[in-house]
């Protein structure tokens, strides 16, 4: 599966004797394989050669389509709206084009969605959650894939598939066909379509009195395919994940793979978002120390938190300083500027200490010191949500992490009603999103509902891209997002200002 791969540590001779039950691993030839169709029941493993870089990029693509498919849900978006909004996300990181396309992309785009799903497949195969969080998500993939697909290219997929059904001929549906109409309540724009199946196979059908039952066999019409099919899918993918889970332990012995499949498995607490320097307004503001307490009111809860609590005590623990500075300096805050900052917020402290104990960290992270990690004078980069979920919890006394993992519900609820979150419908969803574990769907609840009439406006008036309002999955880019969103009109117009010193910030 990788280009880089070592010698094999099963020789030919024995591939032949494995365990009937590892068949899903070891019954598909040792060569590039060809995709027919544009959707994919995935049964195969794929078995060509692709590099380590793809084979963690193209899992953290569909991770991020899973991720988004994940929020739909969460926030309860009809069919139809979840089909807008995830257009331009499988676009983006996931596309998959039809027969009918001249695209010469095309193949690699299946073989793409092939080797994702494998990799995915592995990561989350290890806990019985993660393996149905990924079942249920990836149903929800090939049902919105399979539903957009042409009646020609749908009917050819599915003619493909080993389901045991039988197209009801026309002289046998002639026969039966006011009866056919009857018992699967045709409408008159229905096709006057059916297919046969032992009843056995759909008895949720049967039980609704949706099927004609003839001598053991339901005739069922062919809008009901599509769930029959989607079914299948979710049949063959759970009891190909419990296949998955018990091969999963010879995966460790590759320290290639292994670190891989970790980081995939932990990003699906909320998706690992790397920094980009794109999350900055330095071009478009300039940013000052004295500016920073007028900006606050555009971080995420994680970074208002730390902040309210240096104004309270005129002081930060390591972690929390780490943290937040990294935090700033992503926004576009300079190092003599952070300097400054740091300085005048630690107020209770003697310059002798402060250039002893807190200067020389500052200085580390921005890379102007430091050894081989700094050698490029870049420093460290802001922490994504991933890195403050999936990192140990703060002890006592300290104030760093993300707070909707890191606080109790009434605790969590206190604080959002502390910055400013006073609506009942949205703190009722910020406990129940906070008590399934999914900590940044809560934030970006948080953050929808602080922006509303904004974000409005850009989706009336198609301002903005439809990517540039994916699911939030670091503390910058909510932090760009808000300020772009609260000065919608002005960064055209260059008109955009920051708030001058406060009475916070004099000495």
């Amino acid at each position: 599966m990788l280009a880089a791969t070592a010698a094999p540590r099963i020789d030919a001779k024995r591939r032949v004797v494995l365990d009937h039950r590892k068949r899903q691993f070891a019954q598909a030839q040792w060569v590039e394989q060809g995709y027919e169709h544009r959707m994919n029941f995935y049964t195969i493993p794929p078995t060509g050669d692709i590099t380590l870089e793809q084979f963690e990029e193209w899992g953290i693509g569909r991770l991020k389509v899973l991720a988004e498919l994940e929020a739909c849900q969460f926030r309860n978006r009809t069919p139809a709206e979840t089909e807008e909004y995830m257009r331009p996300v499988l676009e983006k990181h996931l596309r998959l084009s039809s027969n009918r396309s001249n695209s010469s992309e095309r193949d690699m785009e299946r073989k793409k969605d092939h080797y994702s799903h494998w990799t995915l497949r592995l990561a989350f195969s290890g806990t019985a959650d993660l393996r149905q969080r990924f079942a249920r998500l990836e149903t929800q993939l090939f049902k919105l894939r399979f539903q957009q697909d042409g009646s020609e290219e749908r009917k050819k997929f599915i003619d493909s598939l080993p389901m045991s059904w039988e197209t009801v001929s026309d002289e046998e549906k002639n026969l039966w066909l006011d009866e056919l109409k009857a018992a699967t309540n045709l409408n008159k724009t229905d096709e006057e379509s059916w297919f046969k199946v032992d009843w056995e196979k759909v008895p949720e059908l049967v039980e609704r009195r949706q099927v004609l039952l003839k001598r053991g066999q339901a005739y069922v019409h062919v809008r009901e395919q599509i769930s029959m099919v989607v079914n299948e899918f979710s049949r063959t993918l759970e009891s190909g994940l419990e296949l998955a889970a018990r091969f999963l332990p010879r995966m460790d012995e590759d320290n290639r793979l292994a670190p891989i499949l970790h980081h995939l498995s932990q990003s699906f607490t909320a998706p690992d978002a790397g920094y980009s320097e794109e999350s900055s307004i330095g071009d478009m503001a300039s940013i000052s120390a004295a500016s920073i307490d007028g900006l606050s009111q555009h971080f995420p809860l994680c970074m208002q938190n730390l902040h309210r609590e240096l104004r309270k005590n005129s002081h930060l623990k390591h972690f929390g300083r780490l943290q937040y500075t990294l935090f700033l300096k992503g926004i576009g805050l300079n190092l003599q500027e952070c300097i400054v900052f740091w300085r005048k917020s630690f107020k209770l402290i003697a310059d002798d200490k402060f250039k002893s104990e807190y200067l020389y960290n500052i200085r580390h992270n921005y890379g102007e010191v430091g050894g081989d990690a700094n050698k490029r004078g870049r420093g460290y980069t802001p922490y994504s949500c991933q890195k403050l979920l999936t990192e140990a919890p703060p002890s006592a006394g300290q104030t760093h992490g993300c707070p909707y993992r890191t606080y109790s519900p009434d605790n969590l609820i206190t604080l959002l009603q502390n910055v400013g979150v006073s609506d009942r419908e949205v703190l009722r969803d910020v406990r129940e999103y906070v008590g399934k574990q999914r900590y940044h769907i809560a934030c970006n609840r948080v953050f929808e509902a602080a922006h509303k009439g904004e974000i409005k406006k850009v989706k009336d008036q198609s301002l903005w891209p439809a990517s540039e309002l994916d699911t939030i999955l670091h503390p910058n880019t909510y932090f760009k997002r808000s300020f772009l969103l609260k000065n919608l009109g002005k960064v055209q117009s260059g008109d955009i200002g920051v708030d001058g010193p406060t009475q916070q910030m004099t000495d």
